[in-house]
């Protein structure tokens, strides 16, 4: 059917009888949970004290301990061999301990102010706990600052301190593991949730300081376990005491199941911290022999183990919720029915294109769109008939607009827009025509009335010239252009309407100025 090119009064529109405005229900799009990283029924935050171990990580893990378990036992029988003191080792040493320990805590305490969980909050504290105590070791360490070095410690200072670190961080642990199960509630925030960092912060140093001055200035009040720089039989008793502490921990950790990811490394970390222990206090004669060393490299990597899966962990996290929130951008400019833009889709394009329009000087065209007679359609066919030929319209509309900075959206119901810039009235009367054809060529039938045996569309078209003077003033004035070009493009539709549907108007373009 030829283009009738019609010079419209442009007259407010009363009504469209056979309009039918839609809204888009977003929980009925399938693939709304595609890129959801936790089960949907679950209900549990998302954070690494509920992600529940796979068996790939499980095998991992497994791998990682058995490599460990491998490499104490070859060391074990030579732990006591006499090796060269390094004095550069232990300030390295201690230097990475004290920045590790430090970034796992803040990475700890960031999923706390994210999801209120006590467990976690308990956990950042010992690490914090343990930065502070690695700080009091390095500066006590005998002969590293002063003969028996800084704050008044003596000769037994910095092996207690050795012992109330590794002693304590266990009973952390252990707390974590039973706060953890109470945290799978999701519960609000306090109303001042960085108060209890703080009140952390001050706790743990004031922690540490207190077993440092017990340590130095209280020395005397401690057995004695060393005799220069070996190990007095004393010794023993209370390493035991500390070994029991790191396997009480790993054993709490491992009768709270289900593991979680934290939970596992955390297991990791604390058979580390076991064969630790065994080499640089059980197993060795004093400092500086082959377990000194070697138990010290296990404790770096017992500290490591934690803040490497942090790190992994949050990138992992990371990605998916970049994922999850392109993925409810597209739902939310995506109509759930056709898969095409939606209203909101249309207004964000129709407002940039505008600015883009003013500011190039090009014009910008728009064709308002309606399926005929459709609810007729649906009153005789169903609602599921309806739904697919609206599916089927939408795709040929979409197809037959070949442009890339074309956009074809649904308007709400069975009307749909397309947009097309830098295209005047002529050109975008012929695209409209095209459309029209390719709808009426899907022969969809239609026997809801007697115009026609099939499915067609009217299509109401109106164009936008950014140099014409009526543009300029009603921008000037405030006045808003985009719904200008909507109205007359829909008071187009309406003519074509009235003229017998299955057809194509061109609303009259202003007089240039």
């Amino acid at each position: 059917m030829a283009i009738e090119a019609q010079v419209l009064l442009l007259t407010p529109l009363h009504g469209h009888t056979d309009r039918e405005r839609g809204s888009i229900m977003f929980s009925t799009v399938p693939g709304l949970t595609e890129c959801a990283p936790a089960d949907p029924s679950d209900d549990s935050p998302l954070f690494l004290s509920t992600l529940t171990a796979t068996p790939r990580e499980k095998r991992v893990a497994l791998a990682v301990l058995l490599l460990s378990l491998l490499v104490f036992a070859l060391l074990a029988p030579f732990a006591g061999v006499p090796m060269t003191a390094v004095w550069g080792f232990i300030p390295c040493y201690e230097s990475w301990l004290v920045a590790t320990d430090l970034i796992t805590a803040a990475l700890l305490f960031s999923q706390y102010l994210s999801f209120n969980s006590r467990a976690l909050f308990v956990l950042g504290c010992a690490y914090l706990y343990v930065a502070c105590m690695t700080v009091a070791h390095a500066l006590t360490f005998p002969g590293l600052f002063t003969p028996t070095g800084l704050l008044g410690a003596g000769p037994q200072s910095t092996a207690w301190l050795y012992m109330f670190w590794h002693g304590v961080f266990p009973l952390f642990v252990v707390a974590y593991a039973r706060l953890k199960r109470r945290d799978c509630v999701p519960s609000t925030l306090p109303r001042r949730p960085r108060l209890p960092l703080v009140a952390a912060g001050a706790a743990m140093v004031a922690l540490s300081a207190g077993f440092t001055a017990l340590a130095t200035v209280g020395q005397d009040l401690l057995p004695v376990i060393m005799d220069g720089d070996r190990y007095r039989p004393s010794m023993q008793l209370v390493v035991a005491s500390v070994w029991a502490s790191s396997l009480l921990a790993l054993g709490v950790l491992w009768f709270s199941r289900p593991h979680s990811v934290l939970d596992l490394w955390l297991m990791i970390m604390m058979c580390a911290s076991l064969i630790d222990i065994a080499l640089s206090a059980m197993l060795n004669g004093g400092r500086f022999d082959l377990g000194f060393y070697a138990g010290r490299v296990y404790g770096l990597l017992a500290a490591s183990f934690v803040l490497l899966v942090l790190l992994a962990e949050s990138g992992i996290l990371y990605r998916k919720l970049v994922q999850l929130t392109e993925t409810l951008k597209r739902l939310t400019t995506q109509d759930a029915l056709t898969g095409i833009g939606n209203r909101r889709a249309f207004d964000g394009s129709l407002d940039l294109e505008l600015r883009r329009a003013m500011r190039s000087g090009q014009p910008l065209s728009l064709l308002m769109i309606d399926v005929d007679h459709f609810k007729d359609f649906n009153d005789h066919f169903g609602h599921v008939e309806g739904d697919r030929c609206l599916q089927m319209v939408a795709r040929t509309l979409n197809v037959a607009v070949v442009r890339a900075a074309d956009m074809v959206a649904r308007y709400g119901g069975e009307e749909f827009v397309a947009l097309l810039p830098g295209t005047d009235a002529a050109a975008a009367a012929l695209v409209a025509e095209r459309l029209r054809e390719a709808v009426e060529a899907l022969c969809i039938v239609h026997r809801g009335t007697l115009e026609t045996s099939r499915v067609t569309i009217s299509i109401g078209v109106a164009c936008l010239h950014p140099v014409w003077s009526a543009v300029r003033a009603g921008q000037a004035a405030g006045y808003p252009v985009g719904i200008e070009l909507v109205g007359r493009a829909d008071r187009a539709l309406y003519a074509a309407k009235e003229a017998g549907r299955n057809r194509v108007v061109v609303a009259a373009e202003p007089e240039p100025g």
